[in-house]
């Protein structure tokens, strides 16, 4: 080797070392930083999710290209956001991580030129896209780059909705325009007393309004889990969110082309429950838990619920059976009787989408006695949002069984996944109620002017209930329409939904050709 050879390959080798040497001191900065508020560093976000040693970081070099407002003095590595790729369980996922540390993890040229290469070729490779947000939003010392930036990533979501898993991390701010990202993708979870989600902040708010509100009440991970429903998942902390979200994966595919992942399980799927016979009460207007019922249903009674919090009339979750990925969506007779109301048609309606989208079966369990009534509902437009959830069930092209447990009454009923939406097999409890509306209502109804009329109206109304009752409140008339497939003992429940599952997996749909449905937003 010659002596020029030798120095310019000395001089390249101190160039990197150079460079190994700043980043390690800009991450130990950012990593006292972080440590500070409370927070990991970006970086350590990144290997803390991951497997160990799985990282292969991306674009680490790059540095934003302005010069004004004093930019120019300033140009650190990354420029504010880590990339790149990794496994979760073995399994390939990507990953970037906004550094407050740096510009306040502000969004800028270079910064979102980053996050759309990770983004495509996330699509390209087929894998999930788990997102850290802890960023003030776009750059103000670049314009309208970061603006355009915002812009080039809202498109990248929207084009890889339904393609891959897009998964957010609100752990810290995310402000303005930077929380539409977000919200386009599937699934957000927040830590509690660090992520926080707003448009505008709390100083715009006095100013514009003349309320007060602290940042916590305005956006913090309470308010969007139980106000907002913005918010899927809340975690004590970032390793509580990390436990959660490597949970999450486990049901999902990489992409939609893919099946969920299968695990070998050793929960019998031919078991028996007798608890389920006692389940549903004799009196059918007192509250049960339906979560009782998923647990004896479930494998090893599993069961992974999204936004718990939030619309707890309806009940939607990750489960399995005999190793399968299921989604849950079921009525909750604990709360609000189990009617459907904005928040729960919404709610049921954006996750049985998802599962339609990413493979993944749907299992109903029903125990619904209508709408929720009122004006507050009707003002707010239960028309336009019931309609949601029917859409999605009626959309929705994946094996879909039913389990009807009580009250099955009027349009509820056909929403609910009923035969007539498009469910394949539908099973009744022997206690299910399938009818127009209950007795009761029904024979103040029909009956008005005849219990007016009579001499003794208590005593005919419950002659007259009692036979609406033996006419509909029971199963067997829908059964004898074909609209119930079976009326099964309770406990017979799981295997009985195994099998109709294992019989549906082969299921194809040829629909009209078109671009896409329009549904009800």
């Amino acid at each position: 080797m010659t002596d020029v050879t030798a120095d310019a390959t000395s001089s390249k080798a101190q160039h990197l070392a150079e460079f190994r040497e700043h980043m390690a001191k800009q991450h130990a900065e950012a990593r006292e930083k972080q440590g500070g508020r409370g927070k990991r560093s970006a970086l350590d976000r990144v290997h803390a999710l991951l497997d160990e040693g799985s990282f292969l970081e991306l674009d680490a070099f790059v540095r934003h290209r302005a010069t004004q407002f004093g930019m120019g003095k300033a140009k650190p590595f990354g420029d504010g956001v880590v990339t790149g790729f990794g496994t979760i369980d073995g399994r390939k996922v990507a990953v970037f991580s906004q550094d407050f540390t740096i510009f306040g993890g502000s969004l800028g040229e270079a910064y979102a030129e980053k996050m759309v290469k990770l983004m495509d070729l996330a699509e390209q490779y087929g894998c999930p896209i788990i997102g850290i947000n802890d960023a003030a939003g776009a750059r103000i010392q670049e314009g309208v780059e970061g603006l355009a930036g915002y812009g080039d990533v809202f498109f990248r979501n929207v084009r890889a909705s339904g393609v891959v898993p897009q998964i957010s991390i609100i752990a810290g701010p995310c402000a303005g325009g930077a929380v539409y990202s977000p919200a386009m993708t599937d699934f957000i979870f927040m830590v509690d007393g660090i992520g926080q989600m707003f448009i505008t902040g709390p100083d715009v708010i006095k100013t514009v309004t003349g309320e007060t509100v602290t940042l916590e009440d305005l956006g913090g991970s309470e308010a969007h889990s139980i106000r907002s429903g913005v918010a899927h998942f809340r975690a004590a902390d970032e390793d509580d969110l990390n436990e959660q979200v490597r949970y999450l994966l486990s049901f999902l595919p990489s992409n939609n082309l893919d099946d969920p992942p299968a695990f070998e399980m050793e929960d019998d799927p031919d078991r028996e429950s007798s608890a389920l016979d006692e389940i549903v009460p004799e009196q059918s207007s007192r509250p049960y838990d339906m979560h009782q019922v998923l647990r004896e249903v479930l494998d090893e009674g599993q069961f992974f619920e999204v936004q718990s919090d939030y619309a707890r009339n309806l009940i939607v979750g990750f489960g399995r059976l005999d190793g399968q990925s299921v989604g849950i969506v079921a009525n909750q007779p604990a709360v609000l009787a189990g009617t459907l109301d904005i928040g729960a048609s919404v709610k049921g309606a954006r996750f049985v989408r998802f599962c339609d989208a990413f493979n993944i079966p749907l299992v109903t369990f029903v125990d619904v006695p209508g709408f929720l009534p009122g004006t507050d509902q009707e003002y707010n437009g239960i028309i336009r949002h019931g309609s949601k959830l029917l859409y999605a069930f009626c959309e929705a092209t994946v094996p879909k069984v039913t389990v009807i447990t009580r009250k099955a009454y009027g349009g509820a009923y056909v929403v609910m996944c009923s035969k007539h939406s498009g469910a394949d097999f539908n099973v009744a409890w022997p206690t299910a109620e399938i009818a127009v509306m209950g007795p009761d209502a029904a024979v103040g109804l029909v009956f008005r002017r005849e219990l007016e009329a009579s001499e003794d109206p208590a005593a005919r109304r419950s002659e007259l209930i009692k036979d609406y009752e033996d006419l509909f409140a029971s199963p067997y008339q829908a059964a004898s329409r074909g609209y119930i497939d079976d009326v099964i003992e309770p406990r017979t429940t799981r295997p009985w939904v195994i099998k109709a599952l294992d019989l549906a997996r082969a299921k194809r749909v040829a629909a009209p050709k078109r671009k896409h449905g329009n549904i009800p937003l």
